[in-house]
């Protein structure tokens, strides 16, 4: 399997340090999902998308701000017809490509994404996950084997819910037989879901809970292909976010229709990508540090991880290997 290497870690950390840009472009490149997840918000409110000429604009600025990578994500971004172009320029500019899919079109698709570095692929649970993303599963994992075929190496990324903690080990076990990478990160209940959806998906069993994270921990250790570090999977199996967050300032999150934000909680406007990613970066320094002092934390893997990774925390240091 294909890791990141020191060299990508030193990298991010000049741009992140040295100098103080973030290194990611997490880009919500579609308003639009061809699935209905009680727990996501963002297919609830479709808005606007910005052109393909737009993007490509979007995608020269930021890699003349120094940005490394780019993260295609929300809603479903293999409905936009666009994509292998948006790919193709950003990685003609240089940019490390990252792909997030629920992999329902991947059967269809993979064939036309050659200029994709990344590519992770949600799934949730087994017995449980035509209850939580409303599909057949195997619809998913020949989705999976269709990239696989094209090339793709593939990391599943499953949230952590009460519907799937007798599933995780399952999980790993699964990502061992099709020789894919995997990743956990606990469920977020944000504000813009009803309770009646986190009283029934939600975390509410702590012991099964901590039990399910430790043995991930032991699978781990163990050479499991689990993504996370075993820093991060302590910290979830205490759900106490011990870290101090860079996320506003090591991520660079623009929505479908070209606001800036503050990061995927918060959702504060910045500014717009029109107005120029580095005037927008410099005008919203007090603002983005204002929000992190402000904040009560939260458990998602790439803002942990690489919040750790800008603290020079030494076993994510030493084991960078998927953004």
């Amino acid at each position: 399997m294909r890791t990141f290497s020191p060299r990508m870690a030193a990298k991010a950390l000049w741009q992140m340090r040295v100098r103080r840009r973030p290194f990611v472009l997490s880009h919500g490149i579609n308003a639009r999902c061809n699935l209905s997840c009680s727990f996501c918000e963002y297919w609830r409110h479709p808005g606007k998308e910005m052109k393909t000429s737009e993007i490509f604009r979007m995608l020269e600025d930021a890699r003349a701000f120094g940005i490394g990578v780019y993260n295609a994500w929300t809603v479903e971004p293999l409905m936009r017809p666009d994509l292998p172009d948006i790919l193709r320029h950003a990685k003609s500019l240089g940019l490390t490509t990252s792909l997030i899919t629920n992999g329902r079109l991947l059967r269809r698709r993979a064939h036309e994404l050659p200029d994709l570095d990344l590519l992770s692929v949600s799934v949730d649970g087994i017995k449980s996950y035509r209850e939580l993303r409303g599909i057949d599963l195997q619809e998913v994992l020949q989705g999976i084997k269709v990239a696989q075929d094209a090339g793709h190496e593939i990391l599943m990324n499953c949230v952590i819910s009460g519907k799937n903690l007798h599933e995780l080990e399952e999980l790993v076990h699964l990502a061992e037989s099709l020789g894919t990478w995997i990743s956990f990160e606990p469920l977020h209940e944000s504000k813009g879901i009803g309770g009646d959806v986190w009283n029934s998906i939600g975390i509410r069993d702590r012991p099964r809970y901590e039990a399910a994270v430790s043995r991930l921990i032991e699978l781990k250790r163990g050479g499991a292909p689990i993504i996370n570090s075993s820093t991060y999977l302590s910290m979830i199996k205490s759900q106490n976010p011990r870290f101090k967050c860079h996320a506003s300032d090591i991520v660079l999150h623009v929505s479908s229709d070209g606001t800036i934000e503050t990061c995927r909680v918060h959702k504060e406007p910045l500014g717009r990508v029109s107005d120029g990613l580095a005037d927008v970066w410099t005008n919203s320094a007090a603002k983005r540090r204002k929000m992190v002092q402000e904040c009560r934390g939260c458990l998602f893997f790439g803002y942990v991880e690489n919040s750790l990774l800008y603290d020079f925390v030494p076993e994510v240091m030493a084991h960078y290997e998927w953004m």
